[in-house]
């Protein structure tokens, strides 16, 4: 039996995308030059004409705010992915959110309003996406979520973030447990350090990356190709017996004991 990377044909949602270094721009690419009919989501008006710029250069058939944290929005974004594609193959889930004060002092410190904020916007939203996306997904369907090693390990300074993301990465093993039945696989990407917006506003993230470079198997840092290519596997038919994994693109750091 033949398996395809060619995603013509295939209709989905990217959330996550900000500006052109956000890995979600570089996944959306990937997925478009395959051949996908992309939908994408902005949070807030302050990156929306970005958005809607970057939105044209790939072509997406749809662009609509989404703010995991308003039940109003993520029912209009399905809504209104029901009423332009019909049927949804994939969804691409990359984001995440914690208070730039819980990654500045030590774990211990977190408050409870700073824990459950992560948690809710890096973690929940992934449960909430699904249970969305699952009725639209009637031929079965592939989601992908954006995950870290700091999910399993001690990163310092990633702190509360490390823990939404090992919540996350439990609910991508329930998740495809639950939507096995449905042919719908869950699957996510553990990516090494790579400059975004976001990562770049992680303290010590510089030192990060140079330590990964320096002790890598391969003795460097991935690429944004890298890491899309992986997603463009995880979300085509040649991908069509994986789920319920986390996939690390890091060049082969989560190997390492010391």
């Amino acid at each position: 039996m033949s398996h395809s990377f060619s995603l013509e044909g295939k209709k989905g949602i990217v959330l996550g995308v900000a500006n052109t270094r956000s890995i979600a721009w570089g996944i959306s690419k990937a997925l478009s030059d395959g051949g996908a009919e992309l939908g994408l989501t902005y949070q807030g008006d302050r990156v929306e004409k970005n958005v809607r710029k970057l939105a044209e250069e790939v072509g997406a058939s749809l662009v609509v705010p989404c703010d995991v944290t308003e039940d109003r929005q993520v029912d209009a974004l399905f809504a209104a992915a029901e009423e332009t594609f019909g049927t949804l193959h994939f969804l691409v889930h990359s984001l995440a959110f914690a208070n730039a004060s819980d990654l500045e002092r030590d774990y211990l410190g977190t408050n409870r309003e700073g824990f459950t904020l992560a948690h809710e916007i890096s973690s929940y939203s992934l449960v909430q996406l699904c249970r969305k996306a699952a009725p639209l997904m009637r031929d079965g369907g592939a989601v992908v979520t954006m995950t870290f090693i700091g999910g399993e390990r001690v990163v310092p300074k990633y702190n509360v973030m490390g823990v939404a993301k090992a919540s996350l990465e439990a609910s991508v093993r329930y998740l495809a447990y639950d939507l096995g039945d449905l042919g719908i696989r869950v699957n996510a990407i553990s990516a090494g350090p790579i400059k975004t917006a976001a990562a770049m506003a992680i303290p010590g993230f510089s030192l990060m990356e140079d330590h990964v470079r320096e002790r890598a198997p391969l003795r460097r840092n991935v690429t944004m190709d890298e890491i899309a290519a992986t997603a463009r596997f995880l979300v085509s038919p040649a991908s069509s017996g994986i789920t319920g994994e986390i996939i690390h693109v890091d060049s082969g750091y989560h190997v390492l004991g010391l």
